[in-house]
C-alpha cells in the first residue's frame, strides 16, 4: 500500500478517535461520566481498527508507531509520515469538536479545559504531581502497546485484535482520567492543548515524553518475552 494512502488512513483514524473520544468528553461528559468517556475512546479505536487496520495498521498514535518500530514491526522511514498524519488528523478532529462546542455561546475551552491533559491542575480530579502523571502515563501506555503487540502477534487468535485493543484503551481510561485526563497519545494531547491553550500547552512536553517512553519500553519487552527459544538437538556420542 502506498505511503500516501496509509498516511491518509492514519489521518482519518486519528480524526475519528479524537472527534469521538474528546467529543464525548467535551459535549456529553457531564451526562455520560467517566465510564462513558472511556467507552467512547475504546469503541472509536475498535471500530477504526476494523476499518483501516488492513490499510495502515491503525496506529493513530505516535507512541504506538514508535513502539512498533522498537519491536521491529514498523520501518523507520514511515515514522515521520505517520506521526505527521496522526497529529494533523487529531487537530482536525479537535477543531470540529471546538466548532460544535462553541456554538452554544456557553463553552470556553480555555476555561473548561477541552478534555486536555494536565498534571497538578484543578482541571483533573486528582490534582496529581508531575511524577504521578508521568508514572501513570508511562505505565498505562506500556500496557496499551504491550497488548497491541500481543493481540497482533501472528500466533494470537485471528480477528479479535481490535476488540482487545479497544477494550484496553477503555480500561486504561478508568484509572487514568482522574490523574491526567489520560493521554496515551501525543497526537491527542497536542490537539486538545491547541484549543485549551494556557497550562495545557505548557505541560504538553510531558504528554509526548511519557507515552513515547512507555511505548518504546513495550516495544522492547514484548519481543523479548514472546521470543521462542531455539531448540537444540543433542546428538548421541558416536
Amino acid at each position: 500500500m502506498p505511503i500516501q494512502k496509509r498516511a491518509a488512513a492514519e489521518f482519518l483514524g486519528t480524526f475519528w478517535l479524537i472527534f469521538a473520544g474528546c467529543g464525548a468528553a467535551v459535549l456529553a461528559g457531564k451526562l455520560i461520566g467517566f465510564l462513558g468517556i472511556a467507552l467512547a475512546f475504546g469503541l472509536a479505536l475498535t471500530t477504526m481498527a476494523y476499518a483501516i487496520g488492513h490499510i495502515s495498521g491503525c496506529h493513530i498514535n505516535p507512541a504506538v508507531s514508535l513502539g512498533l518500530y522498537a519491536a521491529k514491526r514498523f520501518p523507520a522511514k514511515d515514522l515521520a509520515p505517520y506521526i505527521v498524519a496522526q497529529v494533523l488528523g487529531a487537530v482536525a478532529g479537535a477543531f470540529v469538536v471546538w466548532l460544535i462546542a462553541t456554538r452554544n455561546g456557553r463553552f470556553d475551552p480555555t476555561i473548561q479545559g477541552f478534555a486536555a491533559n494536565y498534571y497538578g491542575s484543578d482541571y483533573t480530579l486528582g490534582n496529581y504531581s508531575l511524577w504521578g502523571g508521568l508514572a501513570a502515563e508511562m505505565t498505562l501506555t506500556f500496557f496499551f502497546v504491550f497488548v497491541i503487540l500481543g493481540a497482533t502477534d501472528k500466533r494470537a487468535p485471528v480477528g479479535f485484535a481490535p476488540l482487545a485493543i479497544g477494550l484496553t484503551l477503555a480500561v486504561a481510561h478508568l484509572p487514568g482520567i482522574v490523574v491526567t485526563n489520560l493521554s496515551l497519545n501525543p497526537a491527542r494531547s497536542t490537539a486538545a492543548a491547541i484549543f485549551a491553550r494556557g497550562v495545557a500547552l505548557q505541560q504538553l512536553w510531558a504528554f509526548w515524553l511519557a507515552p513515547i517512553v512507555g511505548g518504546l519500553v513495550a516495544g522492547i519487552v514484548y519481543p523479548w518475552l514472546a521470543r521462542e527459544e531455539e531448540k537444540t538437538t543433542v546428538r548421541p556420542a558416536p
